[in-house]
């Protein structure tokens, strides 16, 4: 076998000393790939040009939905192009996006209520509890746990647990009841957002500021600056420190706050 070709092209891509080669089915038709890889980078490392389903690659936008096989396991696997590393002899598909219907509605004029959102998704109660969904999502996000808690009308429960959906809709194709689960989630924490949610004082203070002019002069300064001066000045703002405590940092110059 020859020598393993290298690319520097993103995660995982830098293939180390050594590196062997291993074989993956991508839509049944086998291809070598670096087995350091992750499924999206060695799809492009056989050919493969994404068009779309590629999305950020930081494993939180879910466009790159993957389902797979491994060699001599009859499970069915799930996880995202850009995060899971290829092994010998898998099987995969991708998946940019699950057929789901989503409810119409004006966010404006409905009421921050479990029958509200029952009214609109009643297939909730298809629900059999199998716990396909959650077994099936990337982000290992309880999905069974937060139906369950829309059935039961806690949607300040339901909104927390699902905060982590990336909408990839892999919960949806393995449903028994043929659930758009991840459009309901997104619902209901859209009711929270807008309705339940407790409202953050400093998040108001700032937009009364803003709507103020407090910051109308600062703005019109910098518009005035031509590119080399806001260059300087971005480079050699004060920045906080990686990793400081949430909320225990503010700068020397606070002028401009």
């Amino acid at each position: 076998m020859s020598a393993p070709k290298q690319v520097a092209t993103g995660d995982r891509a830098i293939l180390p000393e050594g590196a062997k080669t291993i074989p993956i089915f991508v839509m049944g038709k086998r291809y070598e790939v670096p087995e350091t890889l992750t499924i999206m980078k060695a799809m492009e490392y056989a050919g493969f040009k994404f068009l779309r389903g590629a999305g950020c690659r930081g494993g939180i936008c879910g466009a790159c939905p993957t389902v797979y096989r491994k060699e001599g396991d009859y499970k069915l696997y799930f996880g995202l192009a850009c995060q899971t590393v290829v092994e010998p002899n898998m099987y995969l598909a991708q998946i940019p996006f699950y057929p789901a219907n989503r409810a119409v509605y004006d966010i404006e004029k409905i009421e921050p209520l479990a029958d509200a959102v029952h009214a609109l998704y009643p297939e909730l109660f298809r629900c059999v509890a199998c716990n396909n969904c959650t077994k099936a999502c990337p982000m290992k996000v309880e999905v069974l746990d937060y139906i369950s808690a829309i059935k039961q009308g806690d949607l300040a429960r339901a909104a927390r647990l699902s905060f982590d959906c990336i909408q990839c809709g892999l919960c949806a194709s393995r449903c028994m009841g043929e659930l758009p689960q991840y459009h309901i989630a997104q619902l209901v924490r859209r009711l929270y957002g807008k309705y339940i949610q407790p409202r953050a004082e400093h998040l108001q203070k700032r937009v009364t500021e803003i709507e103020s002019g407090k910051y109308d002069a600062m703005l019109t300064e910098l518009q005035k600056m031509g590119h080399s001066e806001l260059e300087k000045l971005y480079k050699e703002r004060e920045r906080e420190p990686d990793m400081v405590p949430l909320g225990t940092w503010m700068p020397k110059d606070v002028s401009r706050l």
